[in-house]
């Protein structure tokens, strides 16, 4: 069932592609390119959770099993059939095998769909960059009221950093229900944000190559300063300590498993289609296997080396809020009990806290001190938004020149998700080129500032009241199950359509050698074992709980906790839509092929095979069929 493309008539059209097709200036620019798409936000707010909650350095355990079964195999596998045959997902798919052409129409939707909610972040970092500059920063405290007589009540019974981002950053409604209005600075933003975007992606990636050597190599640069700077903090030991010390208990938790195998495939943004895409733009002896191991193994050192400068930061943190917490139960019993010439610090606090009250427990029972735990503090790490611009924010206001730290943080985030939002517009841009299904006089740049208009307008509705609710589930759904599915029909396509002998000759003509007994042995049997089994426990863990979300509702009893909600009926049907319409052209596509060999089998007549390999089954490179 493999299509030959080794045929004199398909080299011809082959040919004609290479020629048409651009290339990157240099190596360096495609590799940077594609570490600036696999290595994002979730390498900084998303990888350090998981080892803080998974027990540790135990957790690597999992992540590295599932990096080199699962997601080198992926990556290696899309690099090298981008870099073949040298189209967009939809061409590549589709010149595969008719049937198959879905598969790139799904990824296809996936990239759109995910740039165009990733760019909201980077407006919300943008927000925060602006405002990075005041002094104070205004997170550090709670603004007066407008009558002048004290504080916000909202942020006094809150934070000033909860403050800041739920009301004045997103003026979150109290509910998913309620969408409330557009907030115009967010709207603003998000403007801002697409027009970087275009601007870097104008004209592709001759723009592209350019941009990513700065947007690509300065968090890095952001990190290791980080880094030295957070080593030297009061607490960075106890929050490494925390982070690396292992729980091996926690292994035999499935989730765990789990938790890895989806962390390095999201993390190496794979089935996007978007990785096609760039190496597609590659000279055919690209030494792809190479590049795999690189940009795999960068992928996950980067997500270690955030883990430190991270953690050491919120172990800075803790140990701040330790401290504070002891000097208030300080005070309360300097002003409570009369201790001659002696004096209660922060350093001798146990020891009078066990000598008061054995004898005067009922003195100190009444001033309700507050229990001050190292530990819980530790505890209070988060992964997500409440990481970017909770925890860590909260961080930095103790931190010395907390402007400066807070400005590289937030250029530090918008150049990992620029990056990343490259290759879902070129995931999208790729396949819509390739097709040659736009009108001749539709210039590239056009279509670019079209699919950003498009996705600047329908992103407006994650800057309502309500927005960050909507975000929250177009993570959770849309760039889940549903990249699962893609990534094993992409490989059910080259193990078993285009066939495993065909895929190891490509490999042989570009590197020079065909692929090792590893490789075919994870994409003939471990690989897509293992995405089936992670999609059954996914659907399996999903099934057994009802979906839930954290709404700041300032009218709840146990305010500032966040009030835990079910979503709605209609929004879990919502969320279900966000999962099938992504994929729903892999089973359309093969019907609508299925149907028409029938049809023509039914009149005896033969569908023919063309050199084009667009034209297979009906499919016209010229038109839409």
């Amino acid at each position: 069932m493999a299509v030959d493309s080794t045929d004199g008539s398909s080299v011809t059209v082959e040919e004609k592609i290479v020629e048409e097709r651009p290339k990157w200036d240099n190596k360096v620019q495609y590799l940077l390119t594609c570490i600036g798409f696999a290595v994002g936000l979730g390498n900084v707010w998303r990888f350090p959770y998981l080892c803080q909650v998974y027990g540790g350095g135990a957790f690597l355990i999992p992540y590295l099993i599932a990096l080199v079964f699962e997601g080198l195999p992926l990556l290696y596998l899309e690099l090298a059939i981008g870099q073949r045959l040298r189209l967009g997902s939809i061409g590549v798919w589709n010149s595969i095998s008719p049937y198959l052409g879905g598969v790139g129409v799904a990824s296809m939707l996936i990239s759109f769909l995910i740039g165009m909610y990733y760019c909201v972040i980077l407006a919300w970092v943008l927000w925060y960059f602006f405002h990075a500059f005041e002094d104070p920063l205004p997170w550090s405290e709670c603004p007066v009221r407008e009558d002048l007589q004290g504080y916000v009540q909202e942020c006094v019974d809150s934070t000033p950093v909860n403050y800041f981002w739920y009301r004045q950053t997103l003026n979150v409604t109290s509910n998913i229900e309620t969408n409330g209005s557009l907030q115009w600075w967010l709207v603003l933003c998000l403007a801002t944000a697409w027009c970087v975007i275009y601007i870097c992606f104008i004209r592709g990636i001759e723009t592209i190559g350019k941009a990513v050597y700065i947007t690509a190599t300065f968090p890095y640069l952001v990190l290791t300063i980080f880094l030295v700077q957070a080593l030297t903090l009061p607490g960075a030991t106890e929050g490494l300590i925390y982070l690396f010390t292992p729980d091996w208990e926690l292994l035999k938790n499935p989730r765990v498993w789990l938790d890895a195998a989806t962390q390095i495939f999201f993390s190496l943004s794979l089935a996007c289609g978007g990785l096609i895409a760039f190496s597609s733009y590659n000279s055919e002896k690209n030494n792809c296997e190479r590049d795999t191991i690189l940009v795999g193994c960068i992928n996950s050192a980067t997500s270690l080396y955030a883990s430190i400068s991270i953690f050491a930061i919120l172990g800075f943190k803790a140990m701040t809020n330790y401290n504070t917490c002891l000097q208030s139960n300080v005070l309360a019993l300097t002003n409570t009990f009369d201790v001659g010439e002696q004096n209660i610090t922060v350093e001798n606090y146990e020891s009078w806290l066990v000598s008061l009250n054995s004898s005067d427990p009922a003195q100190v029972s009444a001033l309700n001190l507050t229990k001050c735990d190292l530990q819980t503090f530790l505890d209070e790490s988060v992964s997500g938004t409440g990481l970017a611009f909770i925890v860590f924010t909260e961080a930095v206001i103790s931190m010395p020149g907390s402007q400066v730290w807070a400005v590289l943080f937030f250029i530090m985030l918008f150049s990992l998700g620029l990056s990343s939002v490259f290759g879902c517009l070129e995931g999208v841009l790729a396949p819509l080129n390739d097709l040659k299904l736009l009108p001749k006089w539709l210039p590239s740049e056009l279509l670019t500032a079209l699919i950003v208009a498009v996705s600047f307008l329908l992103g407006l509705m994650f800057t309502m009241g309500s927005g960050n609710y909507w975000l929250e589930i177009f993570n959770n759904y849309v760039g889940s199950v549903s990249l699962l599915l893609i990534a094993f029909f992409e490989i059910i396509g080259v193990v078993v359509f285009r066939g495993m002998k065909q895929f190891s000759d490509d490999i042989e003509f570009m590197t020079g050698k065909r692929p090792n007994l590893f490789w075919r042995v994870c994409w003939m049997g471990i690989s897509p074992a293992l995405l089936v089994v992670v999609f059954v426990a996914f659907v399996v863990i999903q099934a057994q709980s009802v979906p839930t979300y954290h709404a700041w509702n300032p009218d709840y009893v146990e305010f500032p906790q966040t009030e835990v909600l079910p979503y709605p009926d209609w929004v879990f049907a919502m969320c279900v839509l966000l999962v099938i319409i992504p994929v729903a052209p892999i089973p359309i596509v093969a019907l609508y092929r299925l149907i028409q060999r029938y049809c023509c089998r039914s009149k005896a007549v033969e569908p023919s095979r063309s050199s084009n390999p667009y034209a297979n089954e009906g499919f016209n490179m010229d038109t839409d069929g």
